[in-house]
């Protein structure tokens, strides 16, 4: 080789070494980012923090808790996935709405003893992972939850929309003069890709003036609506009492344990909502305390609400003769009790605005926890001085639901939501249980080939393998024996996270059954995510890798853990209100 050529090469060789030790770097600097856990201060030291400046201020008792939880899980759907469901499951349904609490309960326990744990931050399922496990995860688990807030957000708003249009068509003047793309549906372009509907986006726009106003305003409306919803449901239940033919509840399981089970898988979702008690930690008064209390408080009366509307519903009409749009409306009109139906309409509109109410409201403490650890620019961490709630996020929030629902047919994706609230619901229980080790070491010993931390995250996924594959067997009807192989490896999975790893108790609200209550927990959601659309699966990995993306080139160079701990200040209510 000529000098000349033999320099270029080396000059060449010289430029792919350096390229290659760069993004080796790189690589190197995203996973040691991606692995970064937070560390929180003691309880007693964040409940004592206060001063001036900005900050979220805490007004919300346990009363208010509790009205945040119900106003959360029940909305229009009492009225009608309760006769939905009994069209297959029969008057077993009140047995799937029972299967389903029960199973809810689980998962409540997590959230209360994490919420007793971490009682003054915000954030919910998105902080609880990022201490327990590290950053790239708490990131995914926003994300995936993220998009179930936002289109459901905008999906409710049009179903208000709806109902509110109806209520407006009761008086003659309205009848029949309102068109569709006010508020019943939308004007459809595109093959009904994109769909106009005015009334949507200005109910979301007035929601959220008044979350921007401060939590006290947002506060006492979700009480006068879901108080006016319980009333309603009350009302309900007692009028339908006395229509009951108990012969209607015989056969109780037309179609046998199986109709039932699968109707829980259903029913599940309407109890998802008593997780958005956590996400008030930063502005509830006494959080240690009261927030266990919220969200096991609010999930046991949503219970007994949804048990005696089954009761009634099963009762009142045979199960067979159930609608399938208004199918407790139409059981009283049937009855000759027009007046209730009207109620009905009252109550889904009290309904659908609570939840709507706060799920923007959880949106924008969650984005508020984001943007203060720099996972998403730092105007989301903005809190105003004098209002003191996140109005940027707040904003923010109002405004992607108020775009969805005024020009997307969002319904048509509805089947792939669910996704963001099974995976929290699974990571929380996950958390519980890792933060419980008292050996949280990752190293291995010398004559180890995994740390006791690696040994019992193995442990945890076969829980969650087992429960993806025995769901997925159960919902192709596969061989029997394969559920049965799946229990039984899951069940050799939690003896060896009980027998392998040492527990130590927490302060505050203790999850009974550790780690058996968690796996558990684990276990039945993930054999519910097997049950979901296999588009809502598809959603999951394109989501991930997305989510993955945006850590990398964004996330990854702005987060630091350690900040938002130290700078957060905490605002006393009035001692009056503490009062």
């Amino acid at each position: 080789l000529s000098p000349a050529v033999y320099l270029s090469l080396s000059e060449k060789m010289m430029r792919g070494e350096k390229l290659n030790s760069s993004s080796q770097s790189w690589f190197s600097n995203l996973c040691s980012s991606a692995l970064r856990a937070k560390t929180l201060t003691s309880p007693s030291e964040t409940l004592t923090r206060n001063g001036p400046g900005e900050g979220l201020v805490r007004r919300l008792g346990l009363f208010d808790l509790i009205l945040i939880g119900i106003g959360a899980s029940i909305g229009a759907g009492i009225f009608v996935v309760t006769g939905t469901v009994a069209r297959d499951a029969g008057p077993g349904v009140t047995i799937s709405f029972i299967l389903a609490g029960g199973a809810c309960v689980l998962n409540a326990l997590c959230y209360a003893e994490l919420s007793s744990r971490f009682p003054a931050v915000v954030g919910g399922a998105y902080l609880y992972t990022y201490v327990a496990f590290n950053e790239l995860t708490a990131f995914l688990v926003f994300a995936q939850m993220m998009l179930d807030y936002h289109i459901g957000a905008a999906s409710i708003a049009r179903s208000l929309a709806s109902y509110f249009v109806t209520l407006l068509e009761l008086f003659p003047f309205f009848k029949d003069n309102i068109p569709n793309w006010i508020g019943h549906g939308g004007k459809e372009f595109f093959g009904g890709v994109v769909s106009i509907n005015i009334l949507a986006p200005i109910l979301l726009a007035l929601l959220t003036i008044i979350l921007c106003r401060g939590v006290g305003e947002s506060s006492v409306l979700n009480a006068c609506m879901t108080g006016t919803k319980v009333v309603i449901v009350l009302i309900v239940i007692a009028v339908g009492a006395f229509q009951i033919d108990v012969s209607n509840w015989t056969p109780f399981a037309p179609n046998g344990f199986k109709a039932i089970v699968t109707g829980s898988t259903v029913v599940f979702f309407a109890y998802v909502g008593f997780d958005a008690v956590a996400n008030s930690a930063e502005e509830s008064k006494r959080p240690q305390k009261d927030l266990p209390l919220g969200i096991l408080g609010s999930l046991f009366i949503c219970a007994a609400l949804y048990i005696g509307v089954c009761l009634v519903i099963t009762g009142m009409v045979p199960y067979k003769l159930l609608g399938e749009d208004a199918p407790l409306a139409e059981a009283f009109t049937s009855k000759g009790l027009k007046y209730v139906s009207i109620l009905i309409s009252f109550g889904a509109v009290a309904g659908l605005t609570t939840t709507l109410l706060v799920g923007l409201y959880v949106q924008s403490r969650l984005y508020l926890g984001l943007g203060r650890d720099g996972l998403l620019p730092s105007i989301f961490a903005k809190v105003h001085p004098t209002r003191h709630t996140p109005i940027h996020s707040q904003v923010w929030v109002g405004l992607v639901a108020g775009i969805l629902s005024g020009l997307l047919n969002v319904h048509v994706l509805s089947h792939i939501l669910s996704v963001g609230s099974l995976i929290g619901y699974s990571v929380v229980a996950a958390c519980v249980v890792t933060l419980r080790w008292k050996d949280k070491v990752t190293s291995r010993g010398p004559t180890r080939w995994v740390s006791k931390r690696q040994e019992g995250l193995i442990c945890l996924v076969t829980v969650v393998c087992c429960g993806f594959s025995g769901g997925l067997s159960y919902r192709l009807n596969a061989s029997f024996i394969i559920l049965i192989v799946a229990a039984v490896v899951a069940v050799l999975a939690i003896i060896a996270l009980l027998r392998r790893q040492v527990y130590a108790d927490p302060t505050g609200f203790s999850c009974p059954g550790v780690p058996i209550l968690p796996a558990i927990c684990i276990f039945f959601n993930i054999f519910l995510f097997a049950q979901l659309h296999y588009e809502a699966w598809v959603r999951f990995v394109v989501l991930s890798i997305i989510s993955v993306g945006i850590y990398a080139f964004y996330g990854q160079h702005h987060a630091n853990p350690e900040i938002s701990g130290e700078t957060i200040v905490y605002h006393k209510a009035p001692m009056e209100e503490v009062r």
